[in-house]
């Protein structure tokens, strides 16, 4: 785009309007834009956020992790994840267990919450197929390759 306007709508920009002169001077803006843009309408849609999305996938499949684990291994602050689980195992979508060996609790999701995880998959698999539909095989291609591109860079 040659005028320097956003990539994304002003209505689709999350939280406050980003200055039109980051959107003119930075790709990586337009991509943290679009981001957080899905992810808010992701969120709005499901009720569940991007962080409790998380957890619940890597907890699928009968996994037990303790709260450090998933920390670890999502690249999220600890204080993150307990707030999260906290309220996921007041919710019944988690539930907690003593390991077999020391004092961690590990946890894992209950039947609710494995439920709850396939909701999510199906609208996240719904949006794709939206996404998909709206570009040609040709543009999902090089988005694909730009993406890849940008997310191995060095800066």
């Amino acid at each position: 785009m040659n005028s320097g306007s956003p990539i994304i709508p002003e209505s689709r920009i999350p939280e406050a309007k980003i200055p039109d002169d980051i959107f003119r001077d930075s790709l990586l803006a337009h991509l943290a834009a679009a981001y957080f843009a899905v992810g808010k309408r992701l969120e709005r849609k499901t009720g569940c956020s991007a962080t409790r999305g998380f957890i619940l996938s890597i907890l699928r499949h009968e996994a037990a992790l303790n709260q450090n684990q998933i920390a670890t291994r999502l690249g999220f602050d600890r204080t993150v994840v307990h707030r999260a689980v906290k309220t996921m195992l007041k919710e019944g979508l988690v539930s907690e267990r003593k390991a077999k060996t020391g004092r961690a609790l590990l946890l894992h999701l209950t039947p609710k919450g494995e439920k709850y995880h396939q909701v999510l998959v199906q609208h996240r698999r719904s949006a794709d197929e939206k996404v998909r539909h709206a570009l040609a095989a040709e543009e999902r291609a090089t988005l694909i390759r730009h993406l890849k591109l940008i997310a191995e860079m060095e800066f």
